[in-house]
């Protein structure tokens, strides 16, 4: 597939869309009996209510004419015994929808998570967080309803409709012709409420995707907007788009405000037909009264399960539309696939290498260009160069975040993408500069509920990095509760958390990506000395500012532009007085200039 799309709430189809549907019914075919079992509920619930108008026309036409008292009494025995038996079923036919629309849309929200965790980064470059969350929830919600009462439950109202056809035509056809005469101008006001319905729907789900993108973007940068006082620009756009989706609602509500009194009318122009007609037929003698009575009680429920089927064009559309959306996320192939011949190795050393690699994350805009290094198992690497230098970009493709377009990157010798890409991740651990915390204690942030990581080992790799001193000091130790992102620690104490996460998993490559950037100083010669320790026999990478934490790299990768420009050890680099000797020349005289102040 090619480049995410942006515009997916925009996506016009078909009211009704047959290989949606076939795809939506894919869904269903597990639960199968569910659907068996309801479709037979559904034919005796929806015959038991057309009996009771043909019991009243017995009991008028048998009993109360010729006073019989027994056989009223029996009708109304039977009457009782068919709501009963009624009720029973439809507790027993809800029950059973309502489960298995529940158990699709857990399969279906299942699949689509899964899917969104294979996609690559570049799809979430792409593609605002607020979408893809409404696709997970309000699109698959949507859904719920047209599974646990939509296609089930549609049988209902076809078998009520067709129940009543049948006793109104067994009883008196004429009357039965009189009382549909309504039926073309029910069918057209139909027609045009559907197409009108269509694109309301549609731009619902729009509105609210994008309401949701909105929130959740500003509710995240909520720092941002406060201390830029933005508070009144940022409150005015949400506005307009709140009022955008309120507007869609309006709109829809709208047609339903003017479709339900067209039914209602046709409905007492129908009945006024029965009465005029039967009436005038009871006082020719040519038809009883209880038959009257039950095309009147016919004609009220006919035009029931009508305003119903018109719900389930609502639910139908919304489905449409939703359904569109998530298998547009489902059809996404934005995948780092692995290789059908996937290689393996045995003794994992850790040698790293790139080969004339040529990266751009947007088309003919290369962000790395012939790229070439060398990393010998257990050396320490840094790279460093200005923002924008491509140094962050080396690190997502060694961890194949993204697939290359020209040249090789080789991890003892194998091409990574001949390695299955969820091993090769195992052995790499990186430590970001920007720290991310997940809700819950420290001990889940650190082993990120791994079952092959006791607590000892989370203990000792927080020992290590000097992460236990602050924790022993909180409340409830290792069980304390990390709130969303961590916003109750310092930043220098997520970094040291997130750097006892990447060495409990005892990585043979190292990854440190401005690791120490963010951190005072105190914190900063915690990590030193832990890294001192912990790069002793593995393969390090070290992307940093501050060149000071560097100089004694085996070797110090100096990038510019996306090229590699210089390449040696400290004391050489500085030697050539190149780029490096005038990044280190500018940070010295930085850092005498804080001294003095």
């Amino acid at each position: 597939m090619s480049d995410v799309n942006l515009d997916t709430d925009d996506i016009k189809g078909k009211a009704y869309d047959s290989k949606l549907m076939k795809r939506l019914l894919g869904y269903v075919k597990p639960y199968k009996k569910y659907v068996a079992g309801a479709i037979l509920l559904n034919i005796i619930v929806a015959g038991l209510g057309p009996v009771r108008p043909y019991l009243t026309k017995i009991a008028v036409d048998d009993s109360i004419v010729n006073k019989d008292y027994q056989g009223l009494l029996n009708i109304v025995l039977i009457l009782f015994g068919t709501l009963l038996l009624q009720a029973v079923i439809q507790y027993a036919l809800t029950y059973f929808t309502q489960l298995m629309g529940q158990k699709i849309i857990f399969d279906l929200r299942v699949k689509i998570f899964a899917h969104i965790q294979k996609l690559s980064l570049k799809y979430f470059d792409k593609t605002p967080i607020g979408k893809i969350v409404t696709r997970v929830t309000n699109d698959v919600e949507a859904l719920n309803e047209l599974f646990s009462s939509g296609i089930v439950m549609v049988f209902s109202d076809i078998f009520i409709i067709l129940w009543i056809f049948g006793f109104m035509f067994f009883m008196n056809w004429q009357l039965a012709l009189i009382t549909l005469s309504v039926l073309p101008v029910l069918f057209y006001a139909t027609f045009l409420f559907r197409k009108k319905v269509r694109d309301a729907y549609r731009n619902e789900r729009k509105y609210l995707s994008r309401l949701n993108s909105y929130m959740q973007e500003h509710i995240t940068g909520m720092n941002i907007v406060q201390i830029f006082n933005k508070e009144n620009s940022e409150f005015r756009k949400f506005l307009t788009i709140n009022s955008d989706y309120r507007n869609a609602l309006i709109k829809s509500v709208f047609y339903y405000a003017i479709f339900y009194p067209v039914v209602e009318i046709l409905s007492s122009i129908s009945l006024a037909l029965i009465i005029w007609y039967g009436g005038g037929s009871i006082l020719q003698g040519s038809m009883t009264i209880g038959v009257l009575f039950a095309f009147i009680q016919y004609t009220e429920m006919f035009f029931r399960p009508i305003r119903d089927l018109s719900e389930k064009y609502n639910i139908m559309q919304t489905a449409m539309a939703a359904s569109e959306r998530i298998f547009d996320v489902l059809d996404d192939d934005t995948i780092i696939h692995n290789s059908r011949n996937l290689k393996t190795i045995n003794n994992f050393k850790g040698e790293v290498e790139f080969d004339n690699v040529t990266f751009a994350y947007n088309k003919d805009e290369y962000v790395l260009k012939n790229i070439s290094f060398k990393i010998n198992p257990g050396e320490t690497v840094a790279i460093v160069g200005a923002t924008g230098a491509g140094k962050s970009s080396i690190i997502s493709l060694l961890t194949r975040f993204y697939d290359i377009e020209n040249g090789e990157i080789k991890v003892d010798g194998i091409n990574i993408k001949d390695l299955d890409k969820h091993e090769l991740r195992k052995k790499i651990s990186v430590v970001l500069q920007d720290v991310y915390l997940f809700s819950g204690n420290i001990f889940q942030n650190i082993g990120l509920n791994s079952e092959d990581l006791s607590e000892e080992k989370l203990i000792e790799a927080a020992k290590i990095v000097g992460a236990d001193k602050f924790i022993q000091k909180l409340p409830l130790k290792y069980n304390e509760e990390v709130k969303e992102k961590g916003s109750t620690l310092s930043v220098g104490q997520k970094q040291l958390i997130s750097f006892a996460r990447a060495l409990a998993f005892n990585p043979q490559i190292l990854i440190l990506d401005e690791a120490t950037s963010s951190v005072d100083t105190e914190t900063e010669m915690l990590i030193k000395r832990a890294i001192e320790k912990l790069l002793v026999g593995r393969t390090s990478i070290v992307i940093a500012h501050r060149l000071s934490t560097i100089q004694n790299a085996d070797k110090i990768i100096v990038m510019h532009k996306g090229e590699i420009r210089e390449i040696g050890t400290h004391q050489n680099l500085l030697a050539q007085k190149g780029i490096y000797y005038k990044l280190y020349q500018l940070q010295y005289k930085e850092q005498e200039l804080g001294e003095v102040s």
